[in-house]
């Protein structure tokens, strides 16, 4: 058949198989406790946003915000848009960690998720649940190694959710997980999570995302604790501000307020 045309209109994308597509938003933000004394600096943790669902599958457990692709829609617009309609955020960008396809991922049937990572600044953490999302909330994160298994811990008050995780398989700066024991978060997301840390975490280590956890003028022992908070480790400051002096540029303003001398804001370059 040498005509495209004659192809195409004896073509049948009914002949074949296919998926359900879905995405799914790992949504990070730093929260802050602030200490008593107004002479140490508060301390933050990194947390994330999950959705209790609101019916079947894993009715009541806690999830992933996401859903089904729409027609007509490409896979970034069915992340924001999900993500809007069930928590009434709106991720200013997305980044993509990767496809995950097992065929039992979901009881539902085939189905195939498309995952992203976005990050939200301070100003932009007012959210309340919506569309088939029973409860929203922010969840403080904890992902250690213990012997062989990853350990994925999430905590909001008194709800804790563990997970354990065997490593299996890194490349291109990214690892993918197995699950051992779910914990209770639905579907396949406590793997989500793990590789959407796995990424953060890279991503922070060269100074990227880093940025988008702080409003546009910020001081550099703030750029350093949102570093430290989400790697999970401690720099000394003399070498953090000499790794991060060509990714910043000074402004002519200054902090405000009592308790701590006045000190430089910067932004990006």
């Amino acid at each position: 058949m040498n005509d495209e045309h004659q192809f195409l209109e004896s073509y049948s994308l009914s002949d074949y198989e296919r998926p359900s597509v879905t995405t799914d938003i790992v949504v990070f933000r730093l929260r802050t406790e602030e200490s008593d004394n107004y002479r140490q600096d508060s301390k933050s943790k990194l947390s994330l946003l999950l959705i209790r669902r609101g019916g079947h599958p894993f009715k009541d457990c806690w999830a992933l915000p996401g859903g089904f692709l729409n027609p007509g829609e490409t896979i970034e617009d069915c992340a924001l848009r999900e993500v809007e309609e069930e928590t009434s955020l709106k991720p200013a960008s997305l980044l993509s960690i990767g496809l995950f396809s097992e065929p039992d991922r979901d009881p539902r049937g085939w189905i195939i998720s498309n995952a992203f990572v976005s990050v939200l600044g301070a100003e932009k953490v007012s959210f309340k649940a919506g569309d088939d999302a029973k409860e929203a909330k922010w969840f403080d994160v904890s992902f250690e190694t213990e012997n062989s298994d990853s350990v994925l811990t999430l905590c909001s008050g008194e709800i804790k959710l563990s997970a354990v995780l065997n490593e299996e398989k890194s490349s291109f700066g990214m690892t993918s997980y197995k699950i051992a024991d779910s914990g209770g978060i639905a579907f396949d997301h406590a793997k989500i999570i793990a590789k959407a840390l796995t990424a953060l975490r890279t991503a922070a280590r060269d100074f990227e995302m880093i940025f988008d956890f702080l409003p546009e003028k910020f001081t550099l022992t703030e750029l350093q604790n949102v570093q430290e908070t989400v790697m999970n480790i401690s720099v000394l400051p003399a070498n953090f501000r000499r790794k991060i002096a060509g990714y910043v540029e000074e402004t002519d303003e200054y902090t405000q307020g009592a308790g701590h001398r006045p000190a430089k804001l910067y932004r990006r370059k």
